[in-house]
């Protein structure tokens, strides 16, 4: 059976961002790794595309900085702590992937030569175009701001096509589905609406740092089999955030 060519795919290369969250499986804390290896699996199908893919995966499964910081932590403290615990989750992804056979690349933005490279930007572009996975860890390797802020940057810096945001529902809607039964979902929506209606797809700078650099973003379900690279064959349920 032949394998579609990147140029049947509707992207080349993109950025996934799932919460360190989307690793728990169904406990309450830390790593499943049945869970992680199920994600794993949905990277491979699209890297077998040919698919350029690089991956900013959150800490919050470990520790979350503001939470930390809202208990009485020093903050910037509590977020080096949360960029620590990013780390551990590319480390557990590199591991699943590599399992899969898939050649991988852990870039952090703190240095830590012993189990990380360090983010150089040129190297990381090679990686890529080396088919390699690249999980960026440790954030921006700057307090105050999130995975998601440092998902915008390293996608605008590996001239990414769309950051794919998975998360636990199908798209961006006008109310928690989970809540309301009458909840709509939106199949296209504008970076200003998401902001001003605050319906959470990702932080605010993450957002505007997207919308000035026209990156679109697509939210899918993590949960859905086969959807991330549904999505990458033109098929399936998401939302596009661009103007």
């Amino acid at each position: 059976m032949t394998e579609t060519t990147p140029e049947k795919t509707t992207y080349s290369r993109v950025l996934l961002k799932i919460s360190g969250e989307a690793l728990m499986g169904d406990q309450g804390f830390g790593l499943h790794p049945p869970t992680v290896e199920r994600i794993a699996a949905e990277v491979k199908s699209v890297h077998d595309l040919g698919v350029e893919i690089c991956m900013v995966i959150g800490g919050g499964n470990i520790f979350r900085g503001l939470q930390g910081s809202a208990q009485g932590m020093e903050r910037t403290t509590a977020d080096y702590m949360g960029m620590l615990a990013t780390v551990m989750n590319a480390l557990a992804m590199q591991g699943a992937l590599e399992a899969l056979g898939i050649h991988t690349r852990v870039i952090s933005a703190i240095t830590m030569n012993e189990v990380a490279e360090p983010y150089i930007r040129r190297r990381a572009v090679r990686h890529l175009e080396k088919k390699r996975v690249c999980i960026f860890a440790a954030g921006t390797g700057n307090p105050y701001f999130t995975t998601d802020t440092a998902a915008a940057l390293r996608a605008n810096e590996m001239a990414c096509e769309a950051i794919f945001m998975g998360k636990q529902v199908d798209g961006v809607y006008d109310k928690d589905p989970k809540k309301h039964d009458d909840a709509v979902r939106f199949d296209h929506i504008s970076y200003d609406d998401v902001l001003a209606k605050r319906l959470g797809v990702m932080d605010a700078s993450a957002i505007a740092l997207s919308r000035d650099n026209n990156l679109p973003i697509v939210v899918f379900s993590l949960d859905e089999p086969g959807g991330f690279r549904g999505i990458l064959a033109g098929e399936g349920t998401y939302t596009v955030v661009k103007d």
